[in-house]
């Protein structure tokens, strides 16, 4: 089934190994499901009603989400929603129409060469929606705040101190405005105070979800975890659903797009950056989580994690001691080993004359920079992350 909020074209089809597969229909119905229901039975009265045979529906993850896959599955239709990027097509297709993505999904089904969807329970499902509802609420947030800073920018206003604090809130409300001018920021400052109160509902919402006794237990290992807080533990605990079915963590980080991509060929290699063909909300979550990786000493626990290990069992604390003192470490000896990889080079008293300016030009997606020095040209890696780190 290839499925569209207008539309449904519906293909049945029977594989036929070293021959042209069997299409006994390829039609076009009304966005509803019981269409799909009258479909099916009228395929098995034309393969007849004594033959012995198995159907199977499947469509590709998107705008309907799991909606479809409850109403058949509700009507005792076997039905399957296939991840899009696992599903094996065809090269050098240049014709796209709905009854050919029909006949492919159909091929998929019936060659096994996709990957389904895990689709999780009701509750885990409505969970997940409050959290990303939250999120949503946030980057409207963080869009008002672009818009007063813009405004105060326009008419000449700085705040150089940190902004967003107590402090600054009092600033914006004493700054000396026309009428209009005061009228317009307050209206944006109203929507600002509108927007935080909301998220504080929400996050008292989330720890309250997070508290009952399904997720209770699995929050707090998270939290053990630095930079894994209750919003971005519950996240992954209902948008993952059951870990158990990634063997090893490269296959989570793929599920997530968290994996470097790499297109070589022969002799040429050319790594890329991560693959980002995943999860993108908790792809998000786990990156912005990582920033607590990033300060503190090697080993240092900090109070409010100390709080969040406080109650668990010492195994669990212990193995999460070891990751975070493990990815510390390790993130530190990138920062080093990047700092001596880029020390200037020894240059020639003629090569300092040629020239004293230096660029950098960093390539899209590689941790490589090349430093010019004149016409004395030589390249660095991981240049780019160690500039970027010192801020340069």
């Amino acid at each position: 089934m290839d499925v569209h909020s207008t539309n449904y074209t519906l293909c049945a089809m029977e594989p036929v190994i070293g021959a042209e597969d069997r299409i006994f229909a390829n039609i076009k119905v009304t966005p509803d499901y019981k269409n799909v229901l009258m479909f099916i039975e009228n395929l098995k009265l034309k393969l007849g009603l004594n033959d012995t045979y198995d159907i199977e529906c499947g469509y590709e993850a998107g705008c309907l989400g799991y909606s479809l896959y409850n109403q058949l599955t509700a009507a005792g239709v076997r039905c399957v929603i296939l991840a899009p990027t696992t599903m094996l097509t065809q090269q050098g297709q240049r014709i796209k129409t709905d009854a050919r993505d029909a006949v492919m999904i159909a091929q998929c089904l019936s060659y096994g060469g996709y990957h389904p969807v895990y689709i999780p329970t009701e509750e885990d499902d409505s969970v997940k929606e409050y959290l990303r509802m939250r999120d949503d609420h946030k980057l409207a947030l963080k869009k008002v705040k672009q818009q007063i800073n813009a405004f105060c920018l326009r008419h000449g206003h700085r705040y150089e101190k940190t902004k967003w604090t107590i402090a600054h809130l009092k600033w914006l409300k004493q700054l000396e405005l026309s009428a209009l001018y005061r009228e317009t920021l307050d209206e944006y400052m109203a929507s600002y105070d509108e927007q935080t109160a909301k998220i504080e509902r929400f996050d008292k919402r989330i720890e309250e979800l997070a508290s009952q006794e399904r997720y209770q237990e699995k929050v707090k290992k998270l939290g053990c975890f630095l930079g894994i807080k209750t919003h971005t533990a519950l996240s992954l605990i209902v948008e993952t659903g059951d870990f158990e079915r990634f063997a090893k963590g490269n296959v989570y980080a793929a599920y997530l797009g968290l994996a470097p991509g790499e297109r070589s060929s022969s002799d040429s290699i050319n790594r890329l950056g991560i693959t980002k063909a995943g999860n993108q909300h908790l792809r998000l979550l786990l990156i912005e989580a990582s920033g607590g990786i990033c300060k503190g000493a090697v080993g240092h626990k900090s109070k409010d994690l100390r709080q969040r290990q406080n109650g668990n069992p010492a195994d669990v604390i212990a193995y999460a001691d070891k990751a975070n003192t493990r990815l510390r470490s390790r993130y530190y000896k990138f920062i080093r080993q990047g700092e001596r990889e880029i020390a200037p080079p020894v240059l020639s008293d003629d090569a300092k004359k040629r020239s004293k300016a230096e660029r950098l030009h960093c390539s899209r997606g590689k941790r490589v920079g090349v430093f010019y020095l004149g016409d004395d040209d030589r390249s660095y890696p991981n240049a780019e992350s160690s500039l970027i780190h010192h801020g340069h």
